[in-house]
């Protein structure tokens, strides 16, 4: 395996760990409370299966959504892409696996090999853009909701880690997924 491949699978697999983390933390949404008085401060954390209250005391209390039926449609999405593109990152290893250079799997047929490892990368970049989709949709929805003067002052939410988190998630997949394409050639 080349500096280059390995550079590649580093690449996604973090990218990878990256989105499953992005789907296990509520942290897409966060809204602070503050009261009159510092004391009765709360933070909000809203993500893709529960929701989050922390007191100024350091208590939390997570609660899941009670309904699928119930959550905005954004939402219910964002779910779906995010799983399929954890799905998608899974068959995209096991592709890697059997396409890398170093293995011996078609190690007697290298153009079904190179074409096994194309394919891994391609799989890998649409599993990027599933992770990117939902994303900056959810961005979108949080940052219009913030400048809606429509809005009460307790629906008025910030990006959360987990956006940033998934917008690198989906750049590393992409970026490795490329690079990973990247490091077949043509003919043999």
């Amino acid at each position: 395996m080349g500096k280059n491949q390995l550079l590649a699978i580093c690449l996604a697999i973090i990218g990878f760990l990256g989105t499953i983390l992005i789907c296990a933390l509520p942290a897409w949404k966060v809204t602070a409370f503050v009261g009159a008085n510092i004391i009765t401060s709360q933070v909000f954390w809203e993500g893709l299966w529960m929701n989050c209250v922390i007191q100024s005391t350091g208590h939390a209390q997570c609660k899941a959504y009670d309904s699928i039926l119930a959550l905005p449609q954004e939402l219910q999405a964002s779910r779906a892409l995010i799983c399929v593109s954890i799905a998608v990152s899974v068959v995209a290893i096991g592709l890697t696996v059997v396409g890398a250079q170093c293995t011996n799997f078609f190690h007697h047929d290298w153009h079904t090999k190179t074409n096994i490892g194309i394919a891994a990368g391609i799989v890998f970049i649409i599993a990027g853009l599933l992770c990117v989709i939902p994303v900056s949709w959810s961005a979108h929805s949080i940052i219009t909701g913030f400048f809606n003067p429509l809005a009460t002052e307790e629906r008025r939410g910030e990006l959360g880690a987990s956006i940033y988190v998934g917008w690198v998630s989906g750049a590393l997949l992409i970026i490795g997924g490329g690079l990973w394409c990247s490091t077949y050639r043509c003919c043999r």
